[in-house]
């Protein structure tokens, strides 16, 4: 397991202005019984000072929901305060924020801009596709007002990226989408996460996708990408996979075999070990009362991560398990509680695999070569330089048979002097 870990915070819970109908996180109110549901100061305290008292390289903070800026920009200019209050010097601190974008404004963006927040905007497509899905609590369309938010970001320089749930009605023409995002919006930055719930009885719900939708459309975003915008748009889940061919490890926790890379905590403190596993039953601790280690080194939390390589039997032989890893255990899961589920993607995995992973070996040799090539031309500079320092003022330049002042052995003209 990696020590490091970051954190995935839910300040308002489930509380949101919108009404998605594919959102799985309002049925959080089940077992959170509160209308209003929102992290006190006390608790926001509590998370930043034992959090970054942890000893790791960095640390990151993800703000979630539900919708967390209906906490209100008092909110968040308090989580700024407290991190500088509780940070050491030089300590490098990271906040990244996933919203609708319906209540950003001016103030709000300036603020997003100064902390150097990076944003994920949730849109589903043009405002016919978004709107379909994504209505506000009255049951208008949303789409309007995340682009005057959109436009906030935009004038006061906020980094910013596009994160669009694939579901069963933006699945149909993906180009058209993808276009969208990368034309229209004018956004390079693209991150297409499948739409996959399951109703009690294990079946996928109507606005999910099918595992021939997902197969299919990401055969096709990635044509038109590999086509036209290799060295313009970045694509998270076609850059993992490139990360994981080429430097054997797992930037994103889909492609890890071990399911511990953050905790999730709840606007009262309540500790979870994943996103889509905020459970009663999954509970591991609250971070009023348990330390970061304790939670951790908590025998639940090493189940959950261990079961991520207890896959299914036929991931054994599947060719691209060591990509895969079996897929996301939410999509194992489905309905029950067996980690060797066969992933309800599985079909629509082999589908994109077979289709492109030729290509991705391709472009991961590509700039493995590439990095060698940069390691070896900064190699060759830091030689040149050391030999420029270390030759004796007495007999001037170094004489092409001499041998190279770096210490390497090799005469002046085979090393630093070539």
């Amino acid at each position: 397991m990696n020590k490091n870990f970051s954190l995935l915070i839910k300040p308002s819970s489930h509380g949101c202005n919108l009404r998605c109908k594919y959102c799985f996180y309002l049925k959080k109110k089940e077992f959170y019984n509160e209308t209003h549901p929102r992290m006190t100061e006390e608790v926001l305290d509590k998370m930043i000072s034992s959090f970054l008292a942890v000893d790791m390289p960095s640390h990151s903070f993800g703000w979630q929901g539900g919708e967390p800026t209906t906490m209100g920009l008092d909110f968040f200019k308090k989580v700024a305060d407290l991190q500088q209050k509780y940070g050491r010097n030089g300590q490098p601190v990271s906040n990244g924020l996933q919203t609708n974008g319906t209540l950003i404004n001016d103030e709000w963006a300036q603020h997003l801009a100064k902390y150097n927040f990076l944003v994920g905007l949730s849109i589903d497509g043009p405002a016919e596709i978004h709107d379909a899905n994504r209505p506000t609590i009255g049951g208008k369309g949303s789409h309007e007002f995340v682009m005057r938010g959109r436009d906030a970001l935009i004038r006061n320089g906020v980094d910013y990226n596009v994160l669009t749930l694939v579901n069963s009605l933006n699945v149909k023409d993906p180009v058209k989408l993808y276009k969208y995002v990368r034309d229209d919006l004018g956004v390079d930055f693209h991150q297409y996460i499948e739409c996959v719930e399951f109703d009690k009885k294990g079946q996928l719900m109507p606005y999910a996708v099918s595992p021939e939708q997902w197969g299919e459309f990401l055969c096709t975003i990635f044509d038109e990408w590999y086509a036209n915008d290799l060295n313009r748009v970045s694509i998270r889940l076609f850059d993992s996979i490139l990360n994981k061919l080429v430097a054997g490890q797992a930037s994103s926790c889909v492609f890890a075999n071990d399911c511990r890379q953050y905790f999730v905590v709840e606007h009262n403190g309540d500790v979870y070990p994943c996103d889509f596993f905020v459970k009663p039953e999954m509970k591991l601790g609250n971070i009023m009362e348990d330390s970061w280690g304790k939670l951790q080194n908590s025998s639940m939390y090493k189940d959950f991560g261990v079961a991520k390589h207890q896959w299914n039997s036929k991931c054994d032989t599947c060719p691209y398990v060591s990509i895969c890893q079996g897929c996301c255990q939410k999509n194992r899961w489905g309905a029950g509680t067996e980690s060797t589920n066969l992933s309800v993607l599985c079909s629509g995995w082999e589908i994109f695999y077979g289709h492109t992973l030729s290509r991705f070996k391709t472009l991961a040799n590509k700039i493995k070569k590439e990095r060698e090539e940069a390691a070896r031309y900064e190699e060759m500079e830091r030689r040149r330089m050391a030999a420029l320092t270390r030759q004796p003022a007495v007999h001037g330049k170094v004489g092409r048979n001499d041998n190279c002042p770096c210490g390497s052995g090799k005469k002046f003209k085979k090393c630093c002097g070539r």
